[in-house]
């Protein structure tokens, strides 16, 4: 079962929808320089307010690994995603407290191998690459690189995925789970919801072909 990040959530009313159409996880993003970003006195007042099983995720760009720290205590998050140029040494570091989500820019140069020197990560989300932004550029790039990226432990799919494209993203690319954030969006930090539940349907579609294919792998 792929499991579905939303991220980018800057109110309680965004939040809500995402998790009554079934979002396992909700992004925080404390990158100023973002659209979505959030103080930490917004995100703890959405994640004070979810419901169990519902995770919070906090977005991190080269902060120190003290800072990450503190901040994910203050706000209770469940994991944190670094998505700058965090070393293994930070990473080990940070996932000395939390799950870590070692986030990578997906270029034409871009190699799966170097995973594996992040070896504390407890997951790699792979976006699309913008020299610009850190997350939320709505590109893709070769799902099939992903597929690849698995042997070094588990993939989040993000960077241009929405309705039109989720499902034939989860056959081609198998990942574990998938984060959206622009593609659900009626503008930056402002999610629509059409798009979020339709984005949703077609998830729980393809998570429903993928345990078919395995029932009938099993036979």
């Amino acid at each position: 079962m792929v499991r579905v990040k939303i991220c980018g959530v800057t109110n309680w009313a965004d939040a809500k929808l995402a998790i009554d159409a079934g979002a396992d996880a909700l992004g925080f993003n404390f990158y100023p320089p973002s659209p979505r970003a959030v103080t930490p006195a917004q995100a703890w007042g959405i994640i004070r307010r979810l419901p169990p099983f519902v995770e919070a995720v906090g977005v991190f760009v080269n902060w120190s690994s003290d800072a990450v720290t503190a901040m994910a205590r203050a706000v209770r998050l469940a994991s944190v995603q670094l998505h700058g140029d965090e070393s293994p040494r930070t990473v080990a570091e940070c996932a000395a407290t939390h799950p870590v989500i070692k986030a990578f820019r997906v270029d034409d140069g871009f190699r799966p191998a170097a995973l594996a020197r992040y070896r504390r990560a407890a997951a790699f989300l792979l976006d699309g690459f913008s020299a610009r932004l850190r997350g939320g550029t709505g590109r893709r790039f070769d799902w099939r690189i992903a597929r690849q990226a698995r042997r070094y432990g588990r993939i989040i799919l993000a960077g241009g995925l929405g309705p039109e494209n989720v499902a034939r993203a989860i056959r081609e690319a198998q990942p574990f789970a998938i984060d959206v954030a622009s593609g659900v969006e009626a503008r930056p930090g402002k999610k629509d919801p059409e798009r979020l539940r339709e984005l949703m349907r077609e998830v729980e579609m393809a998570n429903r072909e993928v345990i078919t294919l395995a029932r009938n792998g099993a036979k």
